[in-house]
């Protein structure tokens, strides 16, 4: 069958009854065209826009312009009132249970919370729409360190010092401060929508808590997992305590090397070592010289002793171990054990003696002789000016260096040799290796179980004690007078202890508690069990919540935090304490460089927020993939304010097209319509059962990617059929039908129709954009209950495939003529011709539509064509039929499209540019293609180009010389077809 088609003057013919249409004219998807340019059916103002707006916290789109980003925290406080965060105990399902890594209660929102918050919330939103009792478990971290610096500096500015108040006094100051301030992250955090039970919310050291750490230090230690003992730790001179290897940060600056002479006993002036190091300070500490075995250079010195410059003649064996690097400095490697991790491991593999020459400040001591009592940096000066003044300094060079340094202070972090409390680890860490072996515990993404299995299978004991006043003060009480390290009470508490000291040593023993508190991350790997009620098991959240279902987090925090919760989840309650852990990668800025204020890069979700909107920022920040990071730009901010834009508009659109709602006719008919059944489907018309077997179809893929917490696919898939199916195409349809169909009855399934995708639409995004979606559903008639609870849309809906196939055939054959025209480079005002080619099955479902394509004559009866607007396209339109007629062009002077099988096209060059013009150009064009192609044959028709050139420049020309051919081949022959057409013409 063949049918012509016109733009604007010309016919459309087929062998069929007389009709006059008008179609819509689809276009690709316009990523940024406003829906503002759509031509809205006024109707009388709805009661239902008032409704919406009646309690003073949502606003109906036909009321305002644009989402009002202020109106967030009012939908917030409305949800929290509504007790719309607590667990629906009456759903009766298996509960959905996620334990909020608790923040630092001195923290400041940055992006790190708010990529937490967004992923959780999006999976607590989801699991809440689906029906199973859903709790989000809040709090924060007392953070011993950060809380305690900014106390003292508080002090500090108040000319107060801490140890001069005493410890009583000055936690007394901590709690004033945390009631004080402690409250702003949480605020923050609600401000990014976060839907957590904050009726349940728990503070590390809160009673309940507390109790539970003490319970557990008292457990392990019972079974002679916690012992104490002087060990190498990150040492802080400035915070005077232990860190975590988490709370040191190491830099690359630039420092220098050192060559210092150690004699040989025994031997003449000729017979020394030449060593490299970066701490010559260190010196005074070293206990022995260690040289590869299989140096020659060496060998001969291997088991006599060495001197240690300025110690008075101290001397130390010469060894051999064969992991001593050749290559690096001089290849003579100084073992100073109580100063260097790594030699403190070959020191006591060894079994070489630890000797320390620092004190808790980072003053040396008195074995470093003269220099004790002097600052370490200020000791390396005058230890070189003097080994310079001696003779025993060979030279010093400049040398980039791995500094540790103190994540809190910044300070230089002491490898140091210190008395502490430390747990057994390996113990604990083969049961959580084992829980993951057996899938128990599912790691998210799957390729951090190797680096999990990893450091669990390579675990060191766990340094818990920390010299600081904030915090939870270990269990341990000394006898007076008796040995620390022999005689000590491990109790729940004073009186406790008290009580065995009394029937051990008497009546009147006098005790006093150990003054270290424990590192804040024993505490925290409680976290999931501690925050519903343990150690009473008989608490009636511990019994319906745990274990917990998910736990998200950092992958940066997977040893420190994650493995720790596992193993001690698994010692204290005999089963891993969540079934899933899902990690996240780091927001960096948009060059890939991680944040920073030295950098000027960081980018603040609180101004994010007043700038975007929350839902914006959520959307950006929950499209990457899990454990990979995410470059954060203001490119994708602002392209996705533009996406809430366009879901607002699209809203604006549905309400401005419904009918009254006091039109209880017209509200039962689209009511009664049911799209649950593949035969109600088969009856619709094509755009509406495309546009419903395509939410279908989607509705499938999101849930199935929810459950497999592929949240960036959620995203990607739901944006792409908002933007690219509904509003882009079928809101278009829809027009034809609501403002010249044949009657109510047809206008009233592309209502219903709209309402039913849209409402499925605002669930599917709800997740992600809470407060948006919220706003929207509540301005749609006849909603029985907030977004937030409702129902998450059915799966298994029925779809029509051959539906969707024949509305892409009418997509693909408008984006083909689009194109043409953008290739001929039409004026977008300049109406074109077509002639369309179609088979008999494609004719017959045109014919079925030709409501949908009907023309606006009703509304533009003054006006012989339709005109479509948006950014990319611009085109008049005639479509006309008329029995008996026949249909004629020339195929040789048109562009052909072929829009799909059974569907092409003809558009007349004529229609489309000025032939005489375009000839003139094109033949300048081939002139100048010609010369540079006889110019390039040219050079390689000489054999000293080709001989003498390097290959890859030869290959170039030879590439181009190819690539021009091309070229003039293509415009000889558009020349040739046009010069054609001026014939015919």
């Amino acid at each position: 069958m063949i049918l012509q088609t016109t733009f604007p003057g010309h016919s459309l013919w087929l062998s069929c009854s007389a009709h006059r249409l008008h179609p819509f004219l689809f276009s690709k998807r316009r990523r940024r065209s406003s829906l503002s340019y759509w031509h809205f059916n006024r109707l009388r103002p709805r009661l239902f826009a008032v409704a919406a707006s009646e309690n003073g916290v949502f606003t109906s789109p036909e009321i305002a312009k644009t989402f009002d980003f202020t109106s967030e925290e009012g939908i917030y406080n409305w949800w929290e009132s509504q007790g719309y965060f607590r667990p629906n105990l009456d759903r009766g399902s298996d509960p959905f249970v996620i334990s909020m890594p608790p923040p630092n209660v001195t923290g400041s929102l940055h992006m790190g919370h708010a990529m937490f918050v967004t992923l959780e919330d999006i999976m607590v939103r989801y699991h809440r729409m689906k029906g199973r009792p859903t709790l989000w478990l809040p709090g924060t971290d007392h953070a011993g360190i950060a809380t305690q610096l900014v106390v003292e500096k508080m002090l500090a500015s108040e000319g107060i010092k801490r140890v001069e108040l005493g410890r009583d006094e000055f936690v007394n100051r901590v709690w004033e401060w945390k009631e004080k301030y402690g409250g702003t992250i949480t605020n923050q955090i609600k401000r990014l929508g976060a839907s957590c039970d904050w009726n349940r919310e728990h503070f590390t050291l809160d009673e309940q808590l507390s109790r539970a750490v003490i319970e557990a230090f008292v457990r392990l230690h019972e079974k002679g997992l916690i012992y104490q003992g002087s060990y190498m730790v990150n040492w802080s001179p400035s915070l005077q305590t232990a860190v975590s290897d988490l709370e040191v940060e190491y830099h690359e600056e630039s420092g220098t090397l050192y060559y210092i002479k150690y004699r040989v006993a025994g031997g003449s002036k000729s017979d020394y070592l030449t060593i490299a190091t970066t701490r010559p300070e260190t010196l005074f500490g070293d206990v022995a010289i260690a040289v590869h075995p299989e140096d020659d250079r060496y060998s001969k010195y291997i088991n006599r002793m060495a001197i240690v410059p300025l110690t008075y003649g101290r001397h130390v064996p010469i060894i051999s171990d064969k992991h001593v690097d050749k290559d690096f400095g001089t290849g003579v490697l100084k073992i100073s054990p109580g100063h260097d991790h790594n030699d403190y491991n070959l020191a006591r593999k060894l079994g070489l003696p630890i000797l320390n020459v620092m004190n808790k400040d980072a003053t040396l001591n008195k074995v470093a002789g003269l220099y004790c009592g002097l600052d370490r940096f200020e000791a390396r000066k005058k230890l070189w000016a003097d080994l310079e003044e001696t003779g025993l300094a060979v030279k010093k060079e400049p040398h980039t260096l791995r500094v540790p340094r103190s994540q809190r202070g910044g300070e230089v972090i002491e490898p140091l040799v210190s008395k502490q409390w430390f747990v057994t680890m390996e113990p604990l860490a083969e049961k959580a290796l084992r829980a993951v072996e057996k899938g128990d515990l599912k790691i998210i993404p799957e390729r951090f179980e190797k680096i999990y299995n990893h450091w669990l299978s390579n675990i060191k004991d766990w340094c818990i004690s920390r010299q600081l006043w904030w915090g939870h003060r270990i269990p341990v009480w000394y006898i007076v007078g008796k040995d620390c390290e022999e005689e000590y009470i491990v109790a729940r508490s004073e009186d406790e202890a008290h009580r065995k000291a009394q029937k051990k040593y008497g009546r009147d023993t006098k005790i006093y508690q150990d003054p270290d508190v424990l590192d804040t991350w024993f505490s925290s790997a409680l976290w999931p069990f501690s925050t519903l009620g343990w150690p009473d098991e008989s608490i009636e959240d511990f019994k319906r919540f745990y274990p917990t279902t998910m736990l998200e987090t950092g992958h940066d925090i997977l040893f420190f935090w994650v493995a720790r919760m596992v193993m001690m989840g698994i010692e204290f309650t005999g089963t891993v304490p969540f079934k899933y852990v899902y990690l996240h990668g780091l927001i960096r800025d948009s060059e890939g460089r991680k944040m920073s204020k030295t950098l000027g890069n960081v980018i603040d979700p609180l101004d994010t927020i007043k700038e975007y909107g929350t839902d914006a920022l959520r959307f950006t920040i929950a499209l990457g993939t899990a454990g990979q990071d995410l470059n954060l730009s203001t490119e994708r901010l602002t392209s996705n304010k533009a996406f809430t834009n366009k879901l607002w508009n699209a809203g604006k659109f549905v309400l401005q097209n419904l009918p009254s709602q006091n039109d209880a006719s017209a509200w039962e008919n689209i009511l009664s319509y049911k799209f649950d059944k593949v035969e109600l489907l088969g009856k619709l018309p094509l755009p509406e059962c495309w546009v419903i077997s395509k939410l279908h179809l989607l509705i499938d893929t999101v849930t199935a990617s929810y459950d497999k917490f592929f949240f960036g696919d959620v995203g990607r898939d739901t944006y792409e059929f908002f933007w690219g199916d509904f509003a882009d195409w079928y809101i278009e349809a829809s027009k034809a039908r609501l403002y010249h169909s044949g009657g109510d009855s047809v206008a009233s399934v592309t209502q219903a129709v709209l309402l039913y995708v849209f409402e499925n639409i605002l669930k599917l995004l709800h997740p992600f954009m809470p407060f948006v979606t919220e706003e929207l559903w509540q301005a749609l008639p006849y909603r029985k209950e907030a977004l937030i609870i409702s129902p998450w849309p059915l799966t298994s809906l029925p779809r029509k495939s051959n539906s969707i196939k024949r509305f892409e055939n009418l997509q693909a054959l408008t984006r083909a003529i689009r194109n043409a025209r953008a290739e001929y480079s039409v004026e977008p005002v300049k109406r074109i011709s077509a002639s369309i080619v179609a088979n008999e099955e494609v004719t017959e479902y045109i014919v079925k539509e030709k409501e949908v394509l009907a023309s606006l004559q009703a509304r533009f009866a003054k006006h012989p064509f339709y005109r479509f607007s948006s950014r990319h396209v611009s085109l008049w339109i005639i479509f006309h039929l008329a029995e008996g007629q026949k249909y004629s062009w020339n195929a040789d002077q048109s562009v052909h499209l072929v829009a799909g099988e059974g569907l092409e096209a003809y558009l007349p060059l004529a229609d489309m540019i000025d032939i005489t013009a375009e000839i003139q150009r094109l033949s300048k064009r081939l002139s100048k293609m010609q010369t540079e192609y006889d110019g390039l044959k040219a050079r390689l028709s000489s054999p000293k180009f080709v001989e003498k050139a390097p290959e890859d420049i030869v290959r170039g020309v030879q590439e181009k010389v190819d690539e021009t051919e091309e070229k003039i081949t293509l415009t000889k022959n558009r020349l040739a077809l046009l010069k054609s057409t001026v014939v015919v013409t």
